[in-house]
């Protein structure tokens, strides 16, 4: 007698939800970034900014402004700045899917975990010490480097018996952080009064300074972080079985793990090279995708990814406009949202596991 085996599918209303939060958060990214493109100190109608971009794309209007300024500042600064947030924030939030997907662990996160303190510590090398290795594709290298180090020395600590250890974890997380710190500090005393201001703005977190050449580089690492994290989230779904069960379901647990730390490691090198320390993101958006639509990963990627490319885009706005003449750190935002939040993540994982005794 055979027995048939059925997939569970989604209900139709737990798709609808998904939908929903889906075209509402791309409405979101949409319209946050029209606000974008018009608000600051050079101020744009939306009517004036897609003037703009349609002349931009040929198509003549009479919404764009006479005045060659408005295209500049739309085209080469503001433009620039919202595609490279946009890239920004949903890497960091995919892998902060992927993380808490392996860990199995509600608490992990590249920034957490120091895997953002190692990549910048791999970027500031590179800068510090000339290196031209691979070009344009140095600096980005050296924080993929540094990111893997640090994502794996994570995970052979923080495993034990088949398991990862909430506390352990933590304590590991710190001490990357410490000593990736410690690394940055000393390569700010041993640079140039150059590298030391690139130093400072990778701590802080910023998307000042965003130009066309860097999103060239950035775009590839994420798109292919991103669809190579759509591909795998199904199986990713039966981590949450525990991993014998997955195994016996003919997962290749060690081989899908590694391969997650290397997209981990792609993901946030890509935003920490160009964009600094950001913390947060990767711990904040898939907990509120996960509350909105449930626990399965694939919609949880896409819905992550849209999530945190908006948060991003929200944040780089308040930095902007905040303060008059002035370009608040995004990181500075970010960890304002997200401490309290990790906070009442953290208490309430203890309270449901039954305190870390």
């Amino acid at each position: 007698m055979s027995v048939e085996v059925v997939t569970p599918v989604p209900t139709r209303g737990r798709g609808t939800r998904i939908a929903v939060t889906a075209g509402a958060l791309g409405t979101a990214l949409v319209a946050v970034s029209v606000v974008s493109l018009g608000l600051g100190q050079y101020a744009l109608a939306p009517t004036e900014v897609l003037g703009v971009l349609l002349q931009a794309g040929g198509i003549d209007t009479a919404w764009a402004p006479d005045a060659p300024t408005a295209a500049g500042v739309v085209l080469d600064i503001r433009l620039p700045r919202i595609a490279l947030g946009i890239l920004v924030g949903a890497a960091l939030a995919v892998s902060g899917v992927l993380m808490q997907a392996i860990f199995g662990n509600p608490l992990a996160d590249a920034a957490v975990v120091g895997v953002s303190s190692g990549a910048a510590l791999g970027a500031a090398a590179s800068l510090t010490f000339g290196l031209t290795l691979f070009g344009l594709w140095t600096t980005p290298g050296f924080a993929f480097v540094g990111g893997l180090v640090a994502v794996f020395s994570v995970y052979l600590v923080s495993r034990s018996g088949g398991r990862t250890e909430v506390v352990t974890l933590l304590l590991t997380g710190i001490a990357v952080n410490a000593i990736a710190g410690a690394g940055l500090a000393f390569l700010t005393f041993a640079g140039t009064t150059s590298t030391r201001e690139q130093i400072v703005f990778w701590q802080l977190g910023s998307l000042n300074g965003a130009l066309w050449q860097n999103i060239a580089l950035v775009a590839p690492l994420v798109l292919v972080g991103v669809a190579a994290s759509v591909l795998v989230a199904k199986r990713l779904d039966l981590f949450a079985l525990g991993e014998r069960t997955a195994r016996h379901l003919g997962l290749r647990v060690e081989a899908l793990r590694i391969l997650v730390i290397v997209l981990v490691a792609l993901l946030v090198c890509a935003a920490v090279a160009f964009a600094g320390i950001i913390a947060f993101v990767g711990l904040v958006i898939p907990h509120l995708m996960r509350m909105a639509i449930g626990p399965a990963h694939l919609p949880l990627v896409i819905t992550s990814a849209l999530g945190g490319a908006t948060l991003i885009a929200v944040a780089d706005l308040i930095a902007r406009t905040a303060v008059p003449l002035a370009d608040l750190p995004i990181g500075m935002i970010t960890s304002l949202v997200g401490g309290p939040f990790f906070l009442w993540l953290l208490v309430r994982t203890r309270r449901r596991a039954g305190g870390w005794g």
